[in-house]
Parts: C-alpha cells; sequence; structure tokens
C-alpha cells in the first residue's frame, strides 16, 4: 500500500511525459487523476492503519549510500505524522488535478501541465515519507523544481519567467541554511537517520561545539539552521517575497503549491524535528517570533491587494505564521491540525477564485468586479465556506485550529507567547475583514466590469465545481472531527458536557494515542494540554476577533460608500507602507539585486573580459597576431632578402655546430 500512497503519481508523470502525445488529452487526463486518486484512496488505508491501528513501520525500499560509516537509506517512513501529510497532499492534489481538466481545457499545453502537477505530487510525498535527511532534502529540491517548472509554465509572459527565477533563487538561500544544518547534524549525531538522530537528544542536551571562536549549543544551531530552510520554503519573515509574485502561474498552482503542499513542507520540517527543537529553547523563541510577526505583518499587506489571488495568497502566508508560532510554543500537534484544517479551507479559496477569475474572461482585479454573485452563484457559497473558514467562525474547520493555537500560545506562560496570542489576535481581525473585502469586493454592488465581460458570465463547468465540494466538505467538517485526536478532548471522565457551547466537542480519540512517537513534547512543554483550561475569555477573543473584521468590512465596503477610499487617504503613510508590502522587494532590490549586478558587472567586465580573457585566450591570439605582423615584414618578395636570411641562418648553424665540437674537445 505505502507504494501505491507513494509512487502512483511518478508512474502517472512519466506516462504522461513520456507518451503524452501518443495517449492523447484524454489518456493524459486519465492516467495522472487515477494516479493521485489510488495514492490518495492508499493514503486514506494508511491512515486507518498507521494512526488508528498503531501499524507504524519503516519500509526500506533499498540501499542508497553505503561509503565507510556514512550509509543512507531509501525507505519509507510511516507513522501518524507521515500518513497525515500523505493524506493532505493526496486529496488535494487530487481535487487540483481534476480542477485542472476545466480550468486548463484552452491551454495548447496542458498535457505538460499535468505531467508537471502529477512530478510536483510525487516529489512532495518523497518528502514527508523520508527517513533520513538525505531523501527528505531530494524531495525537497524536487518540490523546487516541479514549483519553478509551475509558478513559469505560462511562459509566454515574461512577469511568470520572473516570478518562477525569484522563487527558485529565494528558495536557495533558504536552502543553503538546510544543507548547513543536515551537515551539522552528521557533525553532531553522527547520521542522518531521524532514530538514531532522536534517539540522542537528550543525552546531546547540553552538547556544545566551537565554531569561530564561540561556544555554541549544538541543538540550538542545528534547529535554527533546520528553520531557516523552513523559513524559504515556507514564506516567511524575510523570505516571503516570492509567494506572491508565485500567482502568475495556473490558479490550480497556487491551490496545490501555495495552500496545501509545498508551503506547508517547513512546518512539517520543524514538527518532524520536534525531538530537537524540545532541547533548543532559544530556537523555540526565534520560530514563535518570526510565525507571529509574519502572521500580523502578511494580515496588513492582504488588507490593501487588489488582486484576488495576491489577497488569498497573503492570507496563507499570515496563516503559515500561526503554524509556526504554535510550534514555538511547542505545540506541534496544533500546527499540524491547522495545516490540516487550512489545506482544506485555503484550496477551496484558491480553486474559488479560479472560478470567478474563469468567469471574468481572465480578470484578477477586483477592483474589476462586483454584482456577479446571482451569475455564479454556486462559485460565491464556496467562498463564503472558505471564508466563513479562514475567519475563524464556529462549526468551521478554521474555528478548531487557529483556536487551540491561540489558547496554546496564552498558555505558554511566556513573553514570547503572550507576544505571538495578541499578534494572533490582531491578524484574526484583519483576515476576517479582508477576506469580507473580498467577498463584497467580488460579488457585491454595483457591476465595475465592462459590457463585454459582464455579458459573457458564466459559472463554471462541473468538473470545475465537483471538487470543490470535496474541499468545502473538509472547509466544514475536518475542525470538529478530528479535533480530539490531533489536539485532544478538554473533558476528563464524569464530567457533564455543555453541547451547547461548540468549543466543547467530544471526541474519543486521544492525542498521545494518535501521534504516538511522532511528535515529542517535553511534560513541561505541553501548551496544548493546558490550552484546554485557559481563561473562558481567552477562548471567545478569536470569534469576537472574526465577528469585529467583518462588521468593519460590510460597514467600509457595502455600507459606507467611498469610505475606504477616504480611510486610506487620510491614512497615507501607513496604507503606502501596507501597499507596497513593507518595501520588502525594493528593499532587496537596493541592498542585494543592484549590488549583485554591480559586482557581477565588475567581474564579467574586468575580472572575466581584461583579466581572464585578456591575459588568457584574447591575449594570446593578440600575441600572435603581432608576432606574425613583424614576421610578415620579412616577406618582400626580393629574392637577395631571402638570400640574406638563409645566409645568415646558415653562419648560426655551423656556429653553433663550430662551438658543440669546441665544447666537446
Amino acid at each position: 500500500m505505502e507504494i501505491f500512497a507513494v509512487f502512483s503519481p511518478l508512474f502517472a508523470f512519466l506516462v504522461a511525459f513520456l507518451c503524452g502525445r501518443q495517449i492523447g488529452e484524454k489518456g493524459v487526463n486519465f492516467i495522472t487523476c487515477a494516479g493521485v486518486f489510488v495514492a490518495a484512496f492508499a493514503s486514506i488505508i494508511l491512515f486507518y492503519d498507521v494512526a488508528l491501528n498503531d501499524a507504524v513501520r519503516t519500509v526500506t525500499l533499498a540501499s542508497w549510500i553505503d561509503i565507510g560509516a556514512f550509509s543512507a537509506q531509501w525507505s519509507l517512513r510511516m507513522d501518524t505524522l507521515s500518513v497525515v501529510m500523505l493524506c493532505v497532499i493526496n486529496i488535494v492534489s487530487a481535487c487540483v488535478h481534476v480542477y485542472s481538466i476545466g480550468y486548463m481545457s484552452h491551454d495548447p499545453h496542458r498535457i505538460r501541465f499535468m505531467a508537471y502537477l502529477s512530478l510536483f505530487t510525487f516529489a512532495m510525498l518523497m518528502l514527508v515519507t523520508a527517513d533520513n535527511l538525505l531523501q527528505l532534502f531530494f524531495g525537497w529540491e524536487g518540490v523546487g523544481l516541479a514549483s519553478y517548472l509551475l509558478i513559469g509554465f505560462w511562459n509566454h509572459k515574461e512577469s511568470a519567467n520572473a516570478a518562477a527565477v525569484k522563487a527558485f533563487v529565494v528558495n536557495r538561500i533558504g536552502d543553503f541554511g538546510l544543507v548547513l544544518g543536515i551537515f551539522a547534524t552528521f557533525v553532531v549525531f553522527g547520521t542522518i537517520q531521524f532514530d538514531d538522530i532522536f534517539a540522542q537528544t537528550r543525552q546531546m542536551a547540553d552538547y556544545h561545539f566551537d565554531f569561530l571562536g564561540m561556544e555554541l549549543h549544538a541543538l540550538t544551531v542545528i534547529a535554527l539552521l533546520l528553520f531557516t530552510g523552513a523559513v524559504g520554503k515556507s514564506a516567511q519573515l524575510g523570505l516571503h517575497t516570492w509567494l506572491p509574485d508565485a500567482m502568475e502561474g495556473p490558479t490550480p498552482v497556487s491551490a496545490l503549491i501555495h495552500a496545501a503542499t509545498m508551503v506547508t513542507a517547513g512546518v512539517f520540517l520543524m514538527v518532524r524535528f520536534s525531538p530537537v527543537l524540545e532541547f533548543a529553547p532559544v530556537a523555540l523563541m526565534v520560530v514563535c517570533v518570526f510565525g507571529a510577526l509574519t502572521a500580523l505583518v502578511a494580515a496588513t499587506i492582504g488588507m490593501t491587494q487588489f488582486d484576488i489571488k495576491r489577497v488569498i495568497a497573503y492570507s496563507t502566508m499570515s496563516q503559515l505564521g500561526y503554524m509556526f508560532f504554535a510550534i514555538g510554543v511547542s505545540a506541534y500537534s496544533a500546527a499540524m491540525f491547522h495545516l490540516m484544517t487550512h489545506a482544506f479551507f485555503k484550496a477551496l479559496l484558491f480553486l474559488g477564485a479560479g472560478s470567478v477569475i474563469h468567469a471574468m474572461s481572465d480578470e484578477q482585479d477586483m477592483r474589476k468586479m462586483g454584482g456577479i454573485w446571482r451569475h455564479i452563484p454556486a462559485t460565491y457559497m464556496f467562498m463564503w465556506v472558505g471564508s466563513l473558514a479562514l475567519a475563524g467562525m464556529p462549526f468551521f474547520a478554521g474555528y478548531y485550529s487557529k483556536d487551540i493555537i491561540l489558547e496554546s500560545a496564552w498558555a505558554a506562560e511566556s513573553g514570547v507567547g503572550v507576544f505571538a496570542f495578541w499578534c494572533g489576535i490582531a491578524a484574526a481581525l484583519m483576515t476576517a475583514f479582508y477576506s469580507w473585502r473580498l467577498i463584497i469586493m467580488t460579488f457585491h454592488g454595483k457591476p465595475r466590469a465592462d459590457e463585454k465581460v459582464m455579458a459573457h458570465i458564466h459559472e463554471s463547468p462541473r468538473v470545475m465545481l465537483s471538487p470543490l465540494v470535496v474541499l468545502a466538505t473538509g472547509a466544514l467538517m475536518a475542525g470538529s472531527i478530528f479535533y480530539g485526536g490531533f489536539v485532544g478532548s478538554p473533558y476528563k471522565e464524569g464530567h457533564i458536557y455543555d453541547l451547547s457551547n461548540t468549543t466543547e466537542y467530544v471526541n474519543i480519540w486521544d492525542k498521545e494515542h494518535f501521534w504516538q512517537e511522532s511528535i515529542f513534547v517535553l511534560p513541561e512543554n505541553d501548551t496544548v494540554e493546558a490550552a484546554h483550561h485557559v481563561p473562558k475569555w481567552v477562548k471567545k477573543m478569536p470569534v469576537v476577533a472574526g465577528l469585529v473584521g467583518i462588521v468593519l468590512a460590510y460597514w467600509i465596503y457595502m455600507f459606507r460608500a467611498g469610505l475606504s477610499e477616504r480611510i486610506a487617504a487620510r491614512t497615507m503613510p501607513l496604507y503606502r507602507l501596507f501597499f507596497n508590502k513593507w518595501y520588502f522587494d525594493e528593499l532587496y532590490d537596493r541592498v542585494f539585486v543592484k549590488n549583485a549586478w554591480r559586482l557581477g558587472q565588475f567581474f564579467a567586465i574586468r575580472g572575466d573580459r581584461r583579466v581572464i580573457d585578456g591575459y588568457g585566450p584574447d591575449g594570446v591570439a593578440r600575441l600572435s597576431q603581432r608576432i606574425a605582423a613583424r614576421l610578415s615584414k620579412a616577406q618582400t618578395g626580393y629574392l637577395f632578402h631571402y638570400a640574406f636570411i638563409m645566409i645568415i641562418g646558415l653562419v648560426a648553424l655551423v656556429t653553433w655546430v663550430f662551438f658543440k665540437i669546441a665544447a666537446g674537445l
């Protein structure tokens, strides 16, 4: 079953990529969709077998590297953490594959697109089932390659090419940190196998080593280096600038890569290394602060954007911030819970946005929409479901997962925990605000599109809407169903449960039994357990913040025409800061890009052309030309000149022979 869950998308990619023209568009659609459907079905079976029946195992496929004391196996690690990721990746990927049949139906290169989707899915599956850091790095880089191909799929657009290159380069910065983290892990532990690493963490808790004359805590260094890789892949503050530009790719790419899979790779990596993080408290604080700031900054930017996909992209960045500050307070299971629920409602929002773009003749600017909800009622309903889940409204999936993160942050009873809690509350208010800003500007009010576009607005075909049903079901029910298994029930035996309160959801699952040994938390750091006993106002605060955000959005964008423009004018410096994304791109362009360009020009012109070429091949060529030019002057055409040169040569030869004979005597 493990083989079907992981390698079915690879088989589909190979068939589609190598034989796509022979089997045709319908054949490629069938084989790629069948591949992820088989993988999804196998993943569900594995989830039942591993997570619920304790059948944790590692399947060794082959010996990969065996050199001296170093060895790496090609293995599939099947524990609860892996199978949860398998289900998320394969179910969302299956929905995206089916959706792409309709969305990309008019694209001349749709066969290649479907092949790339399957390749990306396989790379992500290899990452989450890795049993060692080398195999994880293989999947990590495979995901980066596939995302480059998908973001730049419409390579006739210069903006798409630039976005693909930007994503690739920015991620290489983070990946450099990941590589250093792998090296440091091997130096400290003498192995890259997860089980061997985690078995030694307790005894290595106080280990220090010298680096550049500094005495450094080994586990903290390893954790921070691995976190650097996670910052790049999961678009955390500092290395986040590639994420909004990646919206240049087709909408199914946004749903698959930037909602449910690639951007969650960093979260998965950090949770996988929970045994190391638990003994590196400084690293946990850094992760918490980065996550909290990411959630807050991304939310401020999302409030001012007008591209419908970019608004959702910044929402993704903000929600990833929640997951990271949950990790920072040791609430790993809460981070995974939000990862799972977020995958459903964010993929739903991206595909719903794609349905809007499809209906609006490829228009993405919300200022050119409005008044279309009656034309596309099904899409409108799905966008409502996704937005309610994103805003954390009761009964929806995001309500359960976002609340437990915020409650865990407060329960940490630390300075960074309280900081993260209030950043999260502020981000929750802004998230609800820009979610309903999107709905109101897109679907309500007077139509702002031209008559030609309005005349062609139509609901998406069933092949595009049917995946939204699956994702909407997850956005509605995933939180309540899996709450107990992921983060545990707050109730003890003998307690009379008040089922009128939606926060008091009773589930027979037990989180310790569910996660088994795939997540490690020190008893004193179990903030998820403590989160069930925080004050009631802490539990209610996220919902209150969400409701305030929704009311503000209605007040500003529906009931008071022109109020948003007046607010922007009165707060222009702050508005300009948010609208220009805190000037991160401009700062990086001035500090890094332009200086790198100048340095490159210096080495290209002075170093390469003047020094290397000047004294190398070009210099030799010029020297030979000069010698040849001087020798050519001897070619006068006069016979007495040639006779004179011959006599000189003969005299020189005789002289040389004479001296050789004299030296011999």
